[in-house]
């Protein structure tokens, strides 16, 4: 039986073989669609969705080709997703302009520059656990995306604004 059966089948070791063969191709195609912040999300979904929808999937069709398509439609998802919030997010009141504002409020618009800088989906998670102060399983369950891609955002925005601040 071929990977594609077995995956059809519900055997998570034929997922997990999955991911080791075509994880690259996946992660290359995103990378050709969305910003490189937002591939290691898009490769993440794609093969949790290749889970979920593994009944639907033909093996007679190919394997290879159900990945792309999946992975295209989940850029795309994240891709409108992005454009929505960046429609709707409201700018940040210019602490600096404020007269006699000290050291504190320099440091809040340092801060507030470097949220501004991170891509969006990474600003969304730290500043619902930060200033939201939810927890990543309900920053998880608010935005409707698995628990691994709040964590995973959660870091990589903590890291970013290391470098940057």
């Amino acid at each position: 039986m071929n990977l594609g059966e077995r995956l059809a089948r519900g055997d998570e070791t034929a997922l997990s073989e999955c991911y080791t063969a075509f994880a690259p191709l996946v992660r290359h195609h995103a990378s050709r669609l969305v910003p490189r912040h937002a591939v290691d999300d898009v490769v993440q979904v794609v093969f949790l969705d290749v889970w979920r929808s593994r009944r639907r999937f033909d093996p007679a069709r190919g394997l290879e080709p159900w990945l792309l398509a999946i992975a295209r439609r989940r850029a795309i998802d994240l891709l409108r997703a992005e454009a929505r919030h960046s429609r709707r997010a409201t700018p940040l009141v210019d602490a600096a302009r404020v007269p006699d504002a000290g050291p504190a409020v320099d440091a809040a618009c340092d801060i507030r520059d470097a949220l501004a800088a991170l891509p969006a989906p990474q600003r969304q998670a730290l500043v619902l656990a930060h200033f939201g102060q939810l927890t990543q399983r309900e920053i998880a369950h608010r935005l409707d995306i698995p628990l691994g891609t709040v964590k995973a955002r959660t870091a990589r925005g903590l890291r970013r604004l290391r470098e940057l601040l």
